[in-house]
Protein backbone atom coordinates (compact mmCIF):
# COMPACT_ATOMS: atom_id res chain seq x y z
CA UNK A 1 0.00 0.00 0.00
CA UNK A 2 1.27 3.29 -0.92
CA UNK A 3 1.66 6.02 1.48
CA UNK A 4 -1.27 7.94 -0.18
CA UNK A 5 -3.86 5.14 0.43
CA UNK A 6 -2.83 3.91 4.40
CA UNK A 7 -3.36 8.00 5.32
CA UNK A 8 -6.92 7.52 3.88
CA UNK A 9 -7.61 4.15 5.60
CA UNK A 10 -5.97 5.86 8.58
CA UNK A 11 -8.97 8.92 8.32
CA UNK A 12 -11.40 6.85 7.21
CA UNK A 13 -11.22 4.49 10.28
CA UNK A 14 -10.72 6.94 12.68
CA UNK A 15 -14.02 8.79 11.56
CA UNK A 16 -15.74 5.46 12.10
CA UNK A 17 -14.67 5.07 15.07
CA UNK A 18 -15.47 8.34 16.32
CA UNK A 19 -18.95 8.14 14.89
CA UNK A 20 -19.25 4.95 17.01
CA UNK A 21 -18.07 6.79 20.16
CA UNK A 22 -20.39 9.35 19.46
CA UNK A 23 -22.96 7.03 18.64
CA UNK A 24 -22.32 5.23 22.12
CA UNK A 25 -22.46 8.02 24.20
CA UNK A 26 -25.27 9.61 22.77
CA UNK A 27 -26.98 6.18 23.36
CA UNK A 28 -25.81 6.52 27.04
CA UNK A 29 -26.95 9.94 27.44
CA UNK A 30 -30.56 9.08 26.08
CA UNK A 31 -30.82 5.60 28.58
CA UNK A 32 -29.40 7.71 31.89
CA UNK A 33 -32.22 8.46 34.08
CA UNK A 34 -34.35 11.55 34.13
CA UNK A 35 -33.00 13.83 36.32
CA UNK A 36 -35.34 14.30 39.85
CA UNK A 37 -37.98 17.49 39.23
CA UNK A 38 -36.93 20.31 41.62
CA UNK A 39 -38.44 19.65 45.28
CA UNK A 40 -41.98 21.18 45.29
CA UNK A 41 -42.78 23.36 48.65
CA UNK A 42 -46.03 21.98 50.10
CA UNK A 43 -48.52 23.82 51.26
CA UNK A 44 -47.66 23.54 54.71
CA UNK A 45 -44.73 24.70 54.20
CA UNK A 46 -46.27 28.29 53.35
CA UNK A 47 -44.68 29.58 56.29
CA UNK A 48 -41.42 29.66 55.01
CA UNK A 49 -42.56 32.06 51.89
CA UNK A 50 -43.53 35.45 51.98
CA UNK A 51 -45.31 37.60 49.31
CA UNK A 52 -44.38 41.32 48.23
CA UNK A 53 -46.24 43.89 46.47
CA UNK A 54 -43.92 45.86 43.53
CA UNK A 55 -45.06 48.58 41.55
CA UNK A 56 -45.45 47.32 37.91
CA UNK A 57 -43.17 49.75 35.31
CA UNK A 58 -46.00 51.38 33.66
CA UNK A 59 -46.95 52.42 37.32
CA UNK A 60 -43.21 53.59 38.65
CA UNK A 61 -43.20 55.56 35.03
CA UNK A 62 -46.86 57.27 35.24
CA UNK A 63 -45.85 58.24 39.19
CA UNK A 64 -42.45 59.62 37.46
CA UNK A 65 -43.77 61.64 34.37
CA UNK A 66 -46.47 62.93 37.50
CA UNK A 67 -43.34 63.97 39.47
CA UNK A 68 -41.86 65.49 36.32
CA UNK A 69 -44.91 67.18 35.24
CA UNK A 70 -45.47 68.59 38.91
CA UNK A 71 -42.08 70.20 38.52
CA UNK A 72 -42.05 71.58 34.87
CA UNK A 73 -45.77 73.69 35.68
CA UNK A 74 -43.59 75.46 37.78
CA UNK A 75 -40.27 75.73 35.37
CA UNK A 76 -38.44 73.64 37.56
CA UNK A 77 -35.70 71.44 36.34
CA UNK A 78 -35.64 68.12 37.97
CA UNK A 79 -34.40 64.28 37.89
CA UNK A 80 -37.21 62.02 38.79
CA UNK A 81 -36.07 58.57 40.32
CA UNK A 82 -38.59 55.76 41.31
CA UNK A 83 -37.30 52.22 43.36
CA UNK A 84 -38.65 49.45 43.77
CA UNK A 85 -39.10 48.10 47.81
CA UNK A 86 -35.57 46.76 47.31
CA UNK A 87 -34.16 50.36 46.02
CA UNK A 88 -33.63 49.09 43.58
CA UNK A 89 -34.19 51.74 40.57
CA UNK A 90 -37.31 51.07 38.25
CA UNK A 91 -37.25 53.83 36.56
CA UNK A 92 -35.47 57.49 36.44
CA UNK A 93 -36.51 60.38 33.90
CA UNK A 94 -33.90 63.46 34.08
CA UNK A 95 -36.03 66.45 32.75
CA UNK A 96 -34.72 69.20 30.59
CA UNK A 97 -32.07 71.24 31.81
CA UNK A 98 -31.72 68.76 35.23
CA UNK A 99 -28.55 69.47 36.66
CA UNK A 100 -25.65 66.88 36.45
CA UNK A 101 -25.85 66.02 40.54
CA UNK A 102 -29.72 65.61 40.06
CA UNK A 103 -29.25 61.91 38.99
CA UNK A 104 -27.66 60.70 41.70
CA UNK A 105 -29.68 62.24 44.47
CA UNK A 106 -33.19 61.66 42.95
CA UNK A 107 -31.88 58.11 43.29
CA UNK A 108 -30.59 58.08 46.79
CA UNK A 109 -33.79 60.32 48.19
CA UNK A 110 -36.29 57.62 46.70
CA UNK A 111 -33.56 54.81 48.67
CA UNK A 112 -33.55 56.97 51.65
CA UNK A 113 -37.75 57.02 51.65
CA UNK A 114 -38.30 53.55 50.89
CA UNK A 115 -35.72 52.34 53.44
CA UNK A 116 -37.21 54.14 56.01
CA UNK A 117 -41.15 54.36 54.80
CA UNK A 118 -40.84 57.83 56.04
CA UNK A 119 -40.25 61.15 53.89
CA UNK A 120 -36.78 62.49 53.61
CA UNK A 121 -37.82 65.64 55.02
CA UNK A 122 -38.65 63.81 58.06
CA UNK A 123 -35.49 61.91 57.88
CA UNK A 124 -33.84 64.70 58.30
CA UNK A 125 -34.97 65.89 61.78
CA UNK A 126 -33.50 61.95 62.79
CA UNK A 127 -29.94 62.97 62.01
CA UNK A 128 -29.96 65.52 65.17
CA UNK A 129 -30.18 62.18 67.41
CA UNK A 130 -28.43 59.61 65.49
CA UNK A 131 -26.02 61.67 63.18
CA UNK A 132 -24.47 58.23 61.77
CA UNK A 133 -27.39 57.90 59.59
CA UNK A 134 -26.37 59.40 57.20
CA UNK A 135 -23.15 57.38 56.74
CA UNK A 136 -24.95 54.25 55.29
CA UNK A 137 -24.18 53.69 52.07
CA UNK A 138 -26.92 54.89 49.36
CA UNK A 139 -28.66 57.23 51.42
CA UNK A 140 -29.38 60.72 51.15
CA UNK A 141 -31.31 63.01 53.74
CA UNK A 142 -32.50 65.92 52.05
CA UNK A 143 -36.31 66.56 51.44
CA UNK A 144 -37.05 65.24 48.32
CA UNK A 145 -38.08 61.31 48.88
CA UNK A 146 -41.23 60.01 49.17
CA UNK A 147 -42.33 56.17 50.16
CA UNK A 148 -45.32 54.92 48.24
CA UNK A 149 -46.99 52.72 50.78
CA UNK A 150 -49.68 49.88 50.39
CA UNK A 151 -51.35 49.28 53.86
CA UNK A 152 -48.97 51.20 55.54
CA UNK A 153 -46.12 49.39 54.06
CA UNK A 154 -43.10 50.60 51.75
CA UNK A 155 -43.62 49.36 47.77
CA UNK A 156 -41.69 51.73 46.60
CA UNK A 157 -39.83 54.89 46.60
CA UNK A 158 -39.68 58.46 44.61
CA UNK A 159 -37.39 60.80 44.68
CA UNK A 160 -36.48 64.36 43.21
CA UNK A 161 -33.62 66.37 43.07
CA UNK A 162 -32.97 69.62 40.91
CA UNK A 163 -35.45 72.06 42.45
CA UNK A 164 -33.94 75.04 44.18
CA UNK A 165 -35.28 73.22 47.56
CA UNK A 166 -36.01 70.14 49.24
CA UNK A 167 -39.67 71.42 49.98
CA UNK A 168 -40.06 72.09 46.43
CA UNK A 169 -38.54 68.62 45.71
CA UNK A 170 -40.47 66.72 48.09
CA UNK A 171 -43.86 68.30 46.75
CA UNK A 172 -42.96 66.68 43.21
CA UNK A 173 -42.17 63.67 44.49
CA UNK A 174 -45.33 63.49 46.31
CA UNK A 175 -47.33 64.72 43.40
CA UNK A 176 -45.63 61.35 41.95
CA UNK A 177 -47.37 58.98 44.99
CA UNK A 178 -50.60 61.10 44.44
CA UNK A 179 -50.85 59.90 40.91
CA UNK A 180 -51.00 56.54 42.19
CA UNK A 181 -54.11 56.56 44.13
CA UNK A 182 -56.22 58.18 41.37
Amino acid sequence: MNTRTRVLTGAALAVALGAGTFGAVSASASAAPAAKPAAVAKKSDSENFTTTTHLTIEAATKAAQAALKAAQKENQRVTVAVVDRNGNTVVTLRGDGAGPQSYESAQRKAFTAVSWNAPTSVLVGRLAQTPNLKDIPGTLFLGGGAPVQLNGAPIAGIGVAGAPSGDLDEKYAKAGVESLNG
